[in-house]
């Protein structure tokens, strides 16, 4: 279904009982998000909150909230994209098939932008105080947008191929902010904005943004899809909504005219202030950092103005479906993009950039006995491309063996590769290199390290599940319990330093030579066994977001030749908790308390978790 905008996409949810309204009065502060969060929980319904706490306007969450729903609102799209990637693959398909060609054509010519006959966002203005002032988590440093669309151009330039639209975070209050007339911009490595102020620095024009907020659900996805240089969000925006991006001009800013909200301003290039914390969607709080500001000129917002936003944290959560939908979309670019590349996962339950897997290709010496060799080819490919360059783990293996190897079982492929690698000689890591600016785990901001597991090789070993082990280990002093076969969790004590814990985890693996280990690949060191072996989420969550390649990875009977560090038994990740580590994401007893008193209030969230 084509959306105009996003109350048409509030109605049609509605009519097929995928939105519920709630009408009762709710607190912004913690409330909200926790509210929406049980809902994301329980697979439930898009929310529209209609009284929002201290501001006038309606507030929308959780609409991406299920895989089911988020790939309705995108159905015709997702058909239709096929012809497109096609195209781009090999612009002849075109004429080869003229059919398809022509079936395709007026989706394709209704989705170039145009400027909009009518720009009547603009005749109503609010103040950032009047705003929704949605703040997710007990320490956050203030009230989020957190599902912008901020849109950029270079010095001098209105042409929309040079746009950028990124959904980089803005907090709208708290720290050192005026409030009403400035907002903090956060963004990251690796993102387009980040061009753009350099060429604002460098030059004496003003750096003005628009920053967008709902508006057809295709404008929110196209701002955070990983598109290809050259090819604009606003422009693909048109071809995920089927329907021309509209837009204008006022005073120089860019308006997305079937925006719900534009807040316009300009960058002060020579001021930073203090951004954060934010619970971000590693499952940790986003520390304080300078970033840069925003001076508010005005906000812009629809007569029937609704508040998008969503809320982050531990995945998976609601922007999970996001990863889904740019997947559905993009895998048969991906051979195309990433020659010999077959596949490319980006695992979510641990954290998303934490932890790479992906399937390559071996066709270096087809005749010579089975080792990795063009798969690291292609891992480097991974790791200096786009946003697979923020991997910190990439296990990658070549599916010779098993043509039917896929990513779709995540702990499957681990094991696969686990058995098969080894670690004397499959092992290669990158030191003092960027990592993503959410991950606390490396020696730095945006410092840390990455390591590639390559995988070609009959199988190396029997991973099995041991019982007489853990009883051993706990003989020694450490209680263990099993992820999976050949995965243990080891629990230890506290980590202190980086001095102390390469002496204590080298004792324990000299203790553990003692042991029959040929069965087990990995040994997880940890704070709490019991939390580590619940479930593989939690394996995944707690071991690659906790760890740094370079400083918390060992192995039993581990050495160094020629600069490359092997193992000849298993590897050891030491995945505590350490003091430089960002918080976890929690909620507190009296927040739990009073969002069950407002669920016992609302008929409306009492027949969500009823049924």
């Amino acid at each position: 279904m084509i959306y105009k905008n996003l109350n048409d996409c509030v109605k049609d949810l509605e009519s097929r009982g995928q939105l519920i309204r709630i009408k009762e009065e709710i607190n912004p502060n913690l409330e909200i998000a926790e509210i929406h969060r049980r809902v994301y929980e329980q697979k439930g319904p898009a929310l529209l909150f209609e009284k929002i706490k201290g501001s006038p306007f309606k507030g929308l969450s959780n609409l991406f909230g299920t895989i089911e729903r988020s790939e309705y609102i995108f159905q015709d799209v997702l058909k239709k994209f096929e012809f497109l990637i096609k195209l781009k693959i090999d612009p002849t398909f075109a004429l080869r098939n003229p059919g398809k060609t022509l079936m395709n054509l007026p989706s394709m010519l209704s989705s170039i932008p145009r400027k909009a006959w009518n720009n009547s966002i603009v005749n109503q203005t609010c103040k950032i105080s009047q705003l929704p002032q949605i703040k997710s988590w007990q320490d956050d440093g203030g009230a989020f947008v957190t599902l912008p669309q901020v849109i950029s151009f270079p010095p001098g330039s209105k042409k929309l191929k040079d746009a950028n639209v990124g959904m980089y975070r803005i907090q709208l209050s708290g720290n050192e902010y005026e409030m009403d007339k400035e907002v903090g911009l956060h963004y990251q490595l690796h993102r387009g904005i980040g061009i753009h102020h350099k060429m604002y620095n460098e030059s004496d024009k003003e750096f003005k943004i628009s920053i967008g907020i709902g508006g057809p659900p295709s404008n929110t996805l196209a701002s955070i899809f990983p598109l290809p240089e050259g090819l604009s969000e606003i422009i693909f925006s048109g071809i995920l909504g089927q329907r021309a991006y509209r837009y204008n001009w006022q005073n120089g800013y860019f308006i997305p005219s079937e925006a719900d909200f534009v807040i316009t301003g300009k960058i002060n290039k020579s001021k930073l202030k203090p951004e954060g914390p934010f619970g971000d969607h590693l499952g940790y709080y986003s520390l304080t950092h300078d970033f840069p500001v925003m001076e508010v000129d005005k906000i812009f917002h629809r007569k029937d103005a609704i508040w998008h936003f969503t809320v982050v944290g531990r995945p998976p959560q609601e922007d999970s479906s996001f990863g889904h939908l740019i997947h559905e979309l993009v895998k048969s670019l991906t051979t195309h993009e990433l020659p010999g590349i077959k596949e490319v996962h980006a695992v979510d339950a641990a954290g998303v950039h934490p932890l790479l897997l992906a399937i390559g290709s071996e066709r270096y010496m087809p005749f010579r006995e089975r080792k990795p060799e063009e798969i690291i080819t292609q891992a480097n490919l991974l790791l200096g491309k786009g946003q697979t360059s923020l991997a910190k783990f990439l296990f990658i293996a070549a599916d010779e063996e098993n043509s039917s190897l896929n990513l779709k079982n995540i702990p499957e492929f681990i094991i696969y590769c686990l058995e098969r690698a080894d670690f004397t000689k499959d092992l290669h890591f990158q030191t003092k290199t960027t990592i993503d600016t959410l991950d606390y785990s490396g020696s730095g901001w945006n410092s840390g390290s990455k390591l590639v597991l390559a995988v070609n090789r009959e199988k190396q070993r029997e991973l099995s599940i041991d019982r007489i082990l853990l009883e051993k280990l706990l003989d020694l002093g450490f209680p263990a319990k099993y992820i999976d076969k050949g995965i243990l969790a080891v629990k230890y004590s506290s980590f202190t330093t980086y001095i102390n814990a390469e002496t204590e985890i080298e004792n324990l693996c000299k203790k553990l030579e003692q042991l029959d280990l040929k069965n087990i690949a990995l040994i997880t060191i940890c704070d709490d066994v019991e939390f580590m072996s619940k479930n593989w989420d939690n394996f995944l969550w707690a071991t690659f977001t906790r760890t740094n390649p370079s400083h918390d990875i060992y192995g039993v009977g581990s050495y160094t030749m020629h600069k490359h560090w092997a193992s000849t038994g298993p590897l050891v990740f030491d995945a505590r908790s350490k003091p430089h580590h960002a918080p976890p994401l929690l909620v507190s007893d009296e927040l739990n308390k009073k969002v069950d008193q407002f669920i016992e209030r609302s008929a409306e969230l009492q027949q969500v978790f009823s049924a």
